[in-house]
């Protein structure tokens, strides 16, 4: 298994340790934890930072495999699903921007099934990308946001969220559109 490879399998491993620092802040109620929201937001940070590195690394040295291909954007998915599913747990996005984002993420997963029967990895196009970079901007400025701020400024901290939640929902549509259009072919070639 070649860096980038580990890099993306080091990203699914700090998925888990995300969430038990998730599930324990409880932002919005009395028990809140700042100290659980900031190192949510730090392992999401590295864990973001290791999508960047593995991408760039493959590319540069020439170590793109269909393993990373296939990997990649499922690590990304796990990471990002999560996040946005603590983040609707703590009333700050809502079900509906979450909904649009695992129906575009399943149907994505479909065709990449289907593409696989064909002998076809279909990699992540630039609007995906876009979506998953989206996303995670906003999980961040959600968790460092909320860590820095305190309990003080759950308004605040909630609304600018709510609001890039939204923009992460129209990304997400538009990159789904555009990935399921530039893959129809597959639909034609499925038994």
């Amino acid at each position: 298994m070649n860096l980038p490879n580990k890099l993306t399998m080091l990203r699914v491993i700090l998925v888990p340790v995300f969430m038990v620092f998730a599930a324990f802040s409880r932002y919005g109620t009395s028990d809140y934890n700042q100290t659980f929201m900031l190192v949510a937001g730090i392992v999401f940070a590295v864990a973001s930072i290791t999508d960047f590195l593995d991408g760039y690394l493959a590319r540069k040295y020439h170590l793109v495999t269909d393993f990373g291909k296939f990997m990649d954007p499922l690590a990304d998915k796990c990471l990002t699903t999560a996040a946005f599913i603590y983040m609707v747990a703590d009333g700050i996005c809502s079900p509906v921007v979450l909904a649009v984002i695992l129906f575009r993420e399943f149907a994505v997963a479909g065709v990449r099934m289907i593409a696989a029967e064909s002998g076809t990895v279909i990699a992540a196009n630039m609007w995906g990308k876009v979506k998953t970079v989206l996303q995670m901007l906003t999980i961040l400025f959600y968790y460092f946001a909320a860590a820095l701020g305190g309990p003080t400024d759950v308004m605040g901290v909630g609304l600018i969220t709510q609001v890039l939640c939204w923009l992460v929902a129209a990304a997400t549509v538009i990159s789904g559109g555009i990935y399921l259009w530039q893959n129809r072919a597959c639909f034609m070639q499925a038994k």
